[in-house]
């Protein structure tokens, strides 16, 4: 991998086209167990163009307003796991700005979804981001009013003084819910088109690997300074790397530098970034470069999937399950779908996380991470873990397990400087690179689509 940052590469190529040289990932894929896997020898990107991105999309009240009225109404958006709810009365709500869903495990055992807000006096059933268990009705504190967990209007306390409610007209407003690996969805427009829809190529690439067998082994919930969009577009792009993760950008497994970016639609985009050599490595020299000793590598084999190889056996063993037949890739590599407007899921076994952004107003979001473990074999699933809070002081390292803690330390450490830079800047807008903040650019096109011009 070349790693001259000065080299200005081949200036005759139309904008998008420009590489780093050297072993792309799929060069590396192509040679191993990933070369068959559907999503991960997939490949979509599209030059989008070079304008800036204006800071006012970040700074602005009426802009943060308009996103709030006609994207965040009208987007799916993960609530909670499908084992967040198991029993029938289990329930969890999911709020983003003023919008709040009540998201509730029947006595048929479907998964609904209701408006958060009594149709008497617009009491709350529940208080923000609570859960709970054993409901046998959904009832409100404030006057008693209660409903089944199908929605239907049970009782009205002094139902003499309400002649003029009809049974059939005062059941809870039902809000669009769907479930996807493991993953339960809300829209508060009611009518939105199909989940399956929205979620573009994620059910085709995911089918095998296993999202949904899966279970929470940690949950963080931290706020960060500055606009949602942000902070989150900070885990969008492997750019960053060289900076900001000071102690891996000469390591030969960051493979930063050559990471693969697709823009496979409107709601999904993609990187996949991990060890891939340096430009002119051998086999033998990229397996050294790990650690490993250049003469065990075994006759025909790269020293990706031997890597892996040692990654399948002793993660396998580790977690209790079967990893023989794992990709390459997942074993390896950082892989990151986004789903608008605020999701990432990494499908690999090292880093198994997702995560979302919520805005909690314009110069703040609530950043929540999942470390999501492969269900042993045993079939046992642990229960999801507790959610742990974080304040904007407190480290990540101080989450009992949390192996990427100090990484995530050095990615939101630098969002106090660029809310403040933003916010200082005399010129008008970002200027993104054409192929590795390409991401970006395609998550404004798509937010543009919901809010327009904006203000």
């Amino acid at each position: 991998m070349n790693y001259d940052i000065t080299d200005p590469g081949d200036l005759s190529l139309a904008p998008g086209q420009a590489r780093n040289p050297g072993k792309s990932q799929q060069d590396a894929l192509s040679q191993e167990s990933s070369a068959h896997d559907l999503g991960l020898s997939a490949q979509a990107y599209e030059f989008l163009g070079d304008e800036d991105l204006p800071y006012s999309r970040y700074t602005s009240q009426e802009f943060y307003d308009y996103e709030m009225k006609h994207m965040w109404s009208k987007t799916w958006q993960w609530a909670c796991r499908v084992e967040h709810i198991p029993n029938a009365g289990d329930y969890s709500v999911y709020d983003v700005g003023p919008y709040s869903a009540f998201v509730v495990r029947g006595a048929d055992m479907k998964i609904r979804a209701f408006v958060n807000s009594c149709p008497h006096r617009g009491m709350q059933f529940a208080d923000a981001g609570s859960s709970g268990s054993g409901k046998q009705f959904i009832r409100c504190p404030f006057h008693g009013m209660s409903w089944d967990l199908e929605g239907a209007l049970k009782e009205i306390p002094c139902r003499w003084d309400f002649p003029h409610v009809k049974d059939e007209e005062f059941g809870l407003m039902e809000l669009p819910c769907d479930t996807w690996a493991g993953f339960v969805f809300v829209n508060f427009d009611r009518d939105a088109g199909p989940l399956a829809d929205f979620l573009e190529v994620l059910p085709e690439h995911f089918q095998n690997w296993g999202l949904e067998d899966r279970y929470v082994a940690i949950h963080t919930a931290k706020v960060l300074p500055g606009n949602w969009k942000m902070c989150m577009e900070a885990f969008m792009e492997a750019y960053h790397v060289l900076a900001t993760h000071r102690g891996s950008r000469k390591d030969a497994g960051a493979g930063w530098a050559n990471a693969q970016y697709d823009i496979f639609g409107k709601n999904v985009t993609r990187f996949i970034h991990g060890p891939t050599g340096q430009e002119g490595q051998s086999e033998a020299e990229i397996f050294a470069a790990f650690g490993q000793k250049e003469e065990d590598l075994q006759p025909g084999m790269t020293a990706r999937e031997q890597l892996a190889d040692g990654l399948r056996a002793s993660e396998g063993k580790a977690l209790g399950v079967d990893l023989s037949n794992t990709p390459a890739s997942i074993m390896l590599d950082s892989i990151e779908y986004h789903l608008f407007p605020n999701a990432c899921f990494f499908p690999g076994i090292r880093i198994p996380l997702v995560y979302r952004f919520r805005p909690l107003g314009l110069d703040r979001c609530l950043h929540e991470i999942l470390i999501m473990t492969p269900v042993p074999d045993s079939g046992e699933r642990p229960p999801p873990a507790p959610v742990t809070h974080l304040d904007m002081g407190t480290s990540y390292t101080t989450v009992d397990g949390f192996f990427l803690g100090q990484v995530l330390d050095e990615d939101t450490e630098n969002f106090h400087r660029q809310w403040a830079g933003i916010k200082a800047s005399f010129k008008d807008g970002a200027t993104l690179g054409n192929y590795q903040e390409a991401r970006i650019r395609r998550f404004h096109q798509t937010l543009l689509e919901y809010v327009g011009a904006g203000p």
